[in-house]
């Protein structure tokens, strides 16, 4: 996988934590910093972990399922991103202003279970695990933060616009991984 690939999959992978971040932004009023950073650390944190967990997890699995792990990656990215896809014409989703450790926990694991399946491809593809992830984790921190000051500024008129870019580019990339896998690219 290309760090552009790898990019483009992190920015897709921080969709949901970015639009959770919007809105914390758009409850909180007065934006501090701090705000940003705790936004960020839960989120970013999680991105980073999930895929982990994924990875070693897909890991087990690897040997028995290489010569058709294209085509897994391929369907559980297609999953993700029409899910994320549909989410984002659905209704609109409450969250207060709260940053507590049980809120920021259960949005953190919320907006991150996308990533876990993400690991399991990971391992099926033999990505270099420990970059992958840290860059994700770093990626979605920073779209995280910057989700919290936007939230502030503009609402949540973008939450969608972003859920279904998310959803698009999770696709896309779905697409490439099966049209390589077969050999077309």
């Amino acid at each position: 996988m290309s760090i552009i690939e790898l990019f483009i999959l992190a920015v897709g992978l921080s969709m949901d934590a970015f639009a959770v971040s919007i809105c914390k932004g758009l409850s909180l009023g007065e934006i501090k910093p701090k705000h940003m950073c705790i936004s960020g650390a839960w989120f970013g944190g999680f991105q980073a972990l999930m895929p982990l967990i994924g990875y070693y997890l897909g890991s087990f699995f690897t040997d028995m399922i290489t010569k058709c792990a294209h085509w897994i990656a391929f369907t559980l990215l297609v999953i993700i991103g029409g899910n994320m896809i549909k989410e984002a014409f659905g209704k609109e989703e409450e969250v207060d202003a709260n940053m507590d450790v049980k809120s920021m926990l259960l949005l953190a694991i919320a907006t991150s279970i996308d990533a876990l399946a993400v690991g399991v491809t990971f391992a099926f593809l033999q990505v270099a695990i420990v970059p992958a992830v840290s860059f994700i984790g770093v990626i979605t921190f920073c779209c995280s933060a910057i989700g919290v000051k936007i939230g502030s500024i503009f609402g949540s008129k973008y939450r969608s616009k972003a859920e279904f870019a998310g959803g698009i580019i999770l696709i896309l990339i779905g697409i490439k991984i099966v049209l390589n896998g077969i050999g077309v690219l």
